[in-house]
């Protein structure tokens, strides 16, 4: 009798511990995209991880959804885990024909250099076809610790962490 007891007791400790995994549908819309930024920062600030570069991240591929990827009636996906010591951020959007590419704009071009900022934060970066008509774009960004207070800046290297 105490076996059962124990494998209840022990099952139910695992269903309430904590999942580092969050997504959410969002409307293809800047007013979507700016959601996406601010629901992610604060899912990463109750995880107690840093919001930069990920917020950064999710602003760029969100705006992406929004503007390349949008098609009426058609939402986009933001979905944010964590394995081991990377933060994976994925944005699925309805516009699988459209496929990402860095473009390297004119100086005075308003946009196009989303793409080249999500290269520069992430560590890694790709996109993953989906069920029909669906595509995902994806970044991943390696947990590391906070430099220690009075500890040597780091700087120069484009990145905020060395790698």
């Amino acid at each position: 009798m105490s076996d059962v007891n124990t494998e209840t007791v022990a099952a139910q400790a695992e269903l309430h511990s904590p999942v580092r995994n969050f997504s959410v549908r969002l409307s293809p819309t800047p007013r979507g995209a700016r959601l996406a930024r601010l629901l992610a920062t604060e899912q990463l600030r109750t995880w107690g991880l840093p919001s930069d570069p990920a917020e950064h991240i999710v602003a760029e591929l969100a705006a992406n959804a929004a503007t390349h990827g949008r098609i009426r009636g058609r939402d986009f996906d933001l979905t944010m885990y964590v394995i081991g010591d990377t933060l994976r951020i994925e944005v699925t959007d309805t516009r699988a024909e459209r496929l990402p590419c860095t473009q390297h704009p004119a100086p005075d071009a308003e946009s196009g250099r989303g793409l080249l900022l999500v290269e520069a934060l992430a560590d890694r970066w790709g996109t993953a076809p989906g069920r029909p008509p669906r595509k995902t774009i994806w970044a991943e960004v390696t947990l590391r610790p906070a430099p220690a207070p009075g500890g040597p800046c780091f700087g120069g290297t484009g990145y905020l962490f060395p790698k």
